[in-house]
Parts: structure tokens; C-alpha cells; sequence
């Protein structure tokens, strides 16, 4: 298949592996996770798919493997990103040494990662996670279109994460 081939069909094909995704999560946000890596994975195989083939049944099938793949990364890991400010400060505030110096370390940690992102990335992912703004609320407030905050706050997540995930390692 030729990247003008998939070019054309890609709406066609997203529209289905987020449906799938969504069908699998019942978030938007896992589920827009999930379709990205499956268009991702697509477009990096493109010269294997065979166009005359049913290639949304490859889209399909591979979208499945997506979410069972984010699915299991999900299980795996408890998401540090998730981290409600009012616990941490709860924790500064406590009485017990150790639970005020892991507050503190986990505040660091957390900082720490956060600035690895640009300063866009950071706003729309603090927008999301502290404001708790949705995708729609930060476009308007923003004038970003919503397909682009939605790719921009998973990858600052993704950014994040994967610094957590390092950085608890060591």
C-alpha cells in the first residue's frame, strides 16, 4: 500500500479502531491512547499491507492488540500521574516524618518530570490533570483544535510517565 492509498482511507480507519478502543475502555481518553498507537502501527507497516486485502479488518485487529497491550501496561504500573495534590499536601502536613519526606520526595519526583515538558505540553497537561478541564473546555479555551490537544496531553502523559517510571527504577 502506498501512503497515498492509506492518506485516503485513514479517517476512514481511525474512526474505526477509536470505536473499537472505545468499545474496549469506555474512556475516551484510553480509547484515543489505544487508536493512536493503532494508526501509529499502521502507518509504520504500510509497505507490508496489501491494499486489496481488507485492510480495516487489519485496522481492527491490530487496535485490539493496542488496547490489550495499554490494557496490561495499565495493570502493571500504578499511573503516578494521578497523584492528587490535596493527598500530597495531606501528607506534608501529617505528623509522621516518613509520610512527610515521601510527600515531599514524590512532589520532586513529580516537578522534576513536569519539566521535561515544552511549556505548551505542560499547560495542556496541567489544564487536563489539575483543572480537570476536558478535551473540549481546553480547545475553547485555547484555540487548539481538539484532535491536537488530545495528541498533545497524551504525549506530555506518555513524557511523564515514562520519567516516573525511570526515576522509581533508580
Amino acid at each position: 500500500m502506498t501512503s497515498s492509498e492509506f492518506e485516503h482511507i485513514a479517517g476512514r480507519l481511525r474512526q474505526r479502531v477509536l470505536k473499537v478502543s472505545l468499545d474496549f475502555f469506555g474512556n475516551r481518553e484510553d480509547a484515543e491512547d489505544a487508536a493512536q498507537d493503532a494508526m501509529v502501527q499502521l502507518w509504520r507497516y504500510l509497505e507490508h499491507i496489501d491494499a486489496e486485502r481488507n485492510v480495516e479488518a487489519l485496522a481492527v485487529k491490530v487496535a485490539k492488540n493496542c488496547c490489550a497491550s495499554l490494557y496490561r501496561k495499565q495493570q502493571r504500573t500504578t499511573d503516578i500521574t494521578q497523584i492528587d495534590p490535596h493527598v500530597l499536601r495531606h501528607h506534608a502536613n501529617s505528623t509522621s516524618p516518613q509520610e512527610q519526606l515521601e510527600a515531599a520526595d514524590t512532589q520532586r519526583i513529580l516537578s522534576e518530570a513536569l519539566n521535561l515538558l515544552t511549556p505548551r505540553e505542560r499547560q495542556l497537561f496541567e489544564m487536563r490533570k489539575e483543572e480537570g478541564l476536558s478535551i473540549d473546555e481546553i480547545s475553547e479555551q485555547t484555540g487548539i483544535p481538539k484532535s491536537s490537544v488530545t495528541v498533545m496531553v497524551s504525549v506530555a502523559r506518555k513524557k511523564v510517565f515514562t520519567e516516573l517510571k525511570r526515576r522509581m527504577r533508580q
